[in-house]
């Protein structure tokens, strides 16, 4: 069977237009972004997407950037979806993308709004508290290791910098559009909703500290990991909370904090699902 390339009837626009400057604005993560929107790139992020039913804001398609079959299937769906879709040049394809070969898709969509006060758990449950971790390619893995984990949900304090970030996007293999997440503004409100939702909560420290191997995490757990530069914020320690390390056996001091996270939360995971 030949496939027959979809005719899209699409408004053609260049890099003057404000919804490629709006795109380019997201990219650089400068612009106020009080929708959280992010941009979508290529066959697998428009895939999910399309699997995940996030809203799609804006679609631009270049037919001549398109690699595959399914790219082309997938421009028509993504263009349905749209709320707005437009044509635009291979140049302009290649301004908006970051990656090499976009398939000819970029999509500005939406990520999800969780309420944190209609979240449930069961008798077992992971949260990771993301205490004003501030490189964007280690939240995207976070949110990456708590899938692999099977966590709940992502709590972030002290927030430097955004879920919208496109290597947020990136890190987390799409995986901020299925994670939950919420945010406060101050410590003190995040520790007494873990508290008021039976959570155990340790901090992952060195100082006056067990060994993570040495805990017992079944129920429900939240591990509160901090900053790259400075660690917890001094605020989480006001509440008695169990602090775990992760031992250093070899020269190097600490592991990246995304590294430590997917350490403890696997633990957790084992004992809850008695691995």
């Amino acid at each position: 069977m030949v496939f027959v390339e979809p005719q899209l009837d699409l408004q053609q626009i260049g890099l003057s237009h404000p919804r490629v400057k709006q795109v380019l604005d997201i990219q650089r993560n400068t612009a106020p972004n009080r929708h959280k929107l992010f941009v979508a790139e290529g066959l697998w992020a428009h895939n999910l997407l399309l699997e995940t039913g996030a809203p799609v804001e804006c679609f631009f398609w270049c037919p001549e950037a398109i690699y595959s079959d399914e790219a082309r299937k997938r421009s028509s769906e993504i263009a349905a979806r749209a709320y707005r879709a437009y044509r635009v040049s291979p140049k302009t394809m290649e301004r908006i993308c970051e990656r090499e070969r976009p398939d000819g898709m970029v999509s500005i969509a939406q990520l999800p709004a969780w309420d944190r006060d209609e979240l449930s758990f069961g008798d077992s449950a992971l949260v990771l508290v993301a205490d004003a971790v501030e490189i964007p390619g280690n939240l995207g893995t976070l949110l990456r290791s708590m899938d692999a984990a099977g966590a709940d949900c992502l709590v972030m304090t002290n927030r430097r910098t955004r879920l919208t970030h496109p290597k947020v996007f990136k890190g987390s293999q799409g995986m901020c559009l299925t994670m939950p997440s919420v945010e406060f503004d101050e410590v003190e409100d995040a520790a007494i909703w873990l508290k008021r939702n039976g959570f155990s909560v340790y901090l992952a420290d060195t100082d006056d500290a067990r060994n993570y191997r040495e805990v017992d995490y079944r129920g429900r757990v939240a591990f509160v990991v901090g900053s790259e530069r400075y660690g917890i914020s001094k605020a989480w320690y006001a509440h008695g909370f169990g602090r775990v390390f992760v031992p250093m056996l070899g020269r190097a001091d600490s592991l990246n904090v995304s590294v430590s996270a997917s350490v403890l939360l696997y633990e957790a995971r084992a004992q809850q699902d008695r691995w």
